[in-house]
């Protein structure tokens, strides 16, 4: 059944730590060659007689989907496919299909984990216990920093699909209520708060919206300003939603009561970031993993296999192309 069938996968690393069970995923193939790491330079020769190819962040181009004439499927390990030409890999007859909903509780606990940080202020306690503040206090405890409780407070949730629902469900267990703004570029909804007058209520901001034209930058400095002061914004979606330099600024203006991100708008950030500064108060980076559990990495080798055999048996799934 799998004869003939080879297929690459061209950044297995980025998916499996080596705590996977790629069996399944195997059992598709008649030879499936994992690559730990694949440049612009050699993926054209990796691709030769190849039938799938499995891809997060390589690209596969116009050049070379065209030099390609065996790739039947591309299998994104990710929901993104801004790294595949989806027009040329149309002209060619390639199919397209990524993976969904895979990270949804790993990224929910993480804007919540986030959100609890600042608002605990974990990070300045850590610091001082680790240089020996807290040793040298005159009293049992520290409390340096203003502690915020999350019940009663307003979370204000742009994107309410898969992620924003399950981070609304978390936030209401903590007491918060919860609502929605509206995002550029989508038809107006009566349950729907306009973005200015969102921006004015609440005490926490998450982002859970796609990053397109409508959105790139939509959170500038006039919108961070609109926030109470003290407020709180996490992001969890993508870099660029949030305009970085303005919310560099806003942490070191102290206008805001913090801020966590786990996206930044050029990833890894190679040549620096505004919010890689050592002077910025108040603010948590993680390096987009928020999606990285090994439950969410598990649960994309089960789409790519479901995908395959889809596929295979001529009813592909998660076409995106």
């Amino acid at each position: 059944m799998t004869n003939n069938r080879r297929a690459v996968f061209l950044d297995h690393p980025s998916l499996d730590l080596g705590d996977l069970d790629l069996s399944g995923l195997r059992d598709c193939f008649s030879d499936l060659q994992l690559y730990s790491d694949t440049t612009p330079l050699n993926v054209i020769a990796r691709l030769q007689g190849v039938q799938v190819v499995i891809s997060n962040k390589i690209a596969l181009n116009t050049e070379t989907l065209a030099a390609c004439p065996d790739l039947k499927l591309i299998l994104v390990s990710a929901t993104g496919t801004n790294n595949v030409d989806l027009d040329a890999a149309r002209a060619h007859g390639i199919t397209v299909s990524n993976c969904q909903g895979y990270g949804t509780p790993s990224v929910a606990q993480h804007t919540i984990m986030l959100l609890l940080n600042l608002v605990t202020r974990v990070k300045d306690y850590q610091r001082d216990v680790s240089a020996g503040k807290w040793q040298e206090a005159k009293q049992f405890c520290l409390l340096d920093y203003p502690i915020v409780e999350l019940e009663g407070k307003t979370l204000g949730l742009l994107g309410h699909g898969e992620l924003g629902s399950a981070v609304a469900r978390l936030a209401e267990a903590f007491g918060m209520r919860v609502i929605l703004g509206a995002i550029p570029g989508r038809p107006a909804r009566a349950d729907r708060v306009p973005l200015d007058e969102l921006l004015a209520q609440v005490d926490a901001l998450t982002l859970h919206c796609p990053l397109n034209e409508h959105t790139r930058d939509f959170i500038g400095a006039r919108e961070l300003a609109l926030l109470k002061p003290g407020a709180f914004v996490v992001n969890t979606a993508r870099g660029g939603l949030i305009n970085e330099q303005a919310l560099a600024d806003a942490l070191r203006s102290g206008h805001l009561g913090g801020a966590a991100t786990d996206v930044l708008s050029v990833e890894p950030p190679v040549n620096g970031n505004p919010l890689l500064a050592d002077d910025i108060p108040r603010l948590i980076v993680t390096p987009h993993n928020a999606w990285g559990s090994r439950e969410a990495r598990q649960r994309i080798v089960g789409q790519l296999t479901e995908n395959a055999l889809g596929f295979f048996r001529g009813a592909p799934l998660r076409v995106v192309s």
